[in-house]
């Protein structure tokens, strides 16, 4: 990735996002991969592991201690709800169309301002409830109550959004007072046994061919969320939000190619309706920030 020396931050934070949406989308297909002969906790495992390794290896290069302790709590529970979201996410992966799964996860910004109001006592302003009025309304849009069946895997993965917005609003609350690093390393730790112990009882070792995508899902779950925060430092969340949205069409078009799924009109619908959302809310809380700095 580029430096800030050669480009100009709006140019940097598009190619650090590019690394997102190029590890979001290839964590989604070796899911895919990966389900065709090992279970949803068994991906989750393996996928634990391989971070795990990777943690080790940085905290030992930045010398950090591994256990903080005092807040061991804290991370326990923003680790249930993550291992939540993820196995929403990686059961949907197998079961639906992956954009189907990609547009379903666009509510978690949704969930995300209705647990920060209630966690961390934010205030829920007029454009936040705008945001999550039309982030329901494309979650409507997508599952269709009423005109059918809905898939129980659709459900799985907004569920897997509602963990997401709890881990997600636990780690601004981490993030006060621990290093990154070592969110990630109590994140492996502790989701490797919560993925290994349900396995033991069907346990399957991935074949040969499977190695490298259990590889890719470990390596990608780290650097996509890596790549966004360079990218979030680098440009405003009015420029990041509407590249993340960029993952849904190069995921239908994967999905469209590798895997002949169509796609449905709602999916596309739904999901942009809830980027108007996101985009109105973050350009009216720029507006009243550059007023309240005047």
């Amino acid at each position: 990735m580029p430096g800030n020396m050669r480009f100009s931050p709006a140019v940097s934070a598009a190619l650090w996002m590019s690394g997102t949406l190029v590890s979001f989308v290839a964590m989604a297909v070796g899911g895919r991969e990966l389900a065709a002969e090992l279970s949803t906790f068994q991906i989750l495992f393996y996928r634990s592991l391989v971070g795990l390794i990777i943690s080790l290896w940085l905290l030992r290069r930045h010398q950090l201690p591994l256990f903080s302790g005092h807040r061991f709590g804290l991370h326990l529970i923003r680790n249930l709800a993550h291992f939540g979201g993820q196995f929403g996410w990686f059961f949907g992966i197998a079961a639906i169309p992956l954009a189907e799964v990609f547009a379903i996860e666009f509510t978690v910004p949704v969930w995300t301002a209705l647990m920060a109001a209630l966690l961390l006592k934010e205030r829920l302003t007029g454009p936040r409830l705008g945001a999550v009025a039309m982030g329901f309304a494309g979650m409507l849009v997508i599952l269709r109550p009423g005109l059918g069946a809905i898939n129980p895997a659709a459900l799985a993965v907004l569920g897997g959004a509602a963990g997401y917005a709890l881990s997600h609003t636990l780690t601004r609350r981490l993030a006060r007072t621990e290093p990154p690093l070592i969110i990630l390393f109590y994140m492996t730790a502790i989701q490797l046994p919560l993925g290994l112990l349900p396995s033991l009882t069907h346990w399957a070792t991935p074949s040969p061919a499977r190695w490298p995508w259990v590889l890719a899902v470990g390596v990608t779950a780290l650097t996509g969320h890596y790549c966004m925060t360079r990218a979030l430092k680098l440009a405003d969340a009015t420029v990041v939000v509407p590249l993340d949205f960029l993952r849904l069409p190069l995921i239908a078009v994967i999905g469209y190619f590798c895997y002949q799924e169509p796609l449905a009109w709602f999916v596309p619908a739904g999901a942009a309706l809830m980027l108007a959302g996101n985009l109105l809310s973050l350009n009216a809380e720029r507006r009243t920030a550059r007023t309240s700095a005047a």
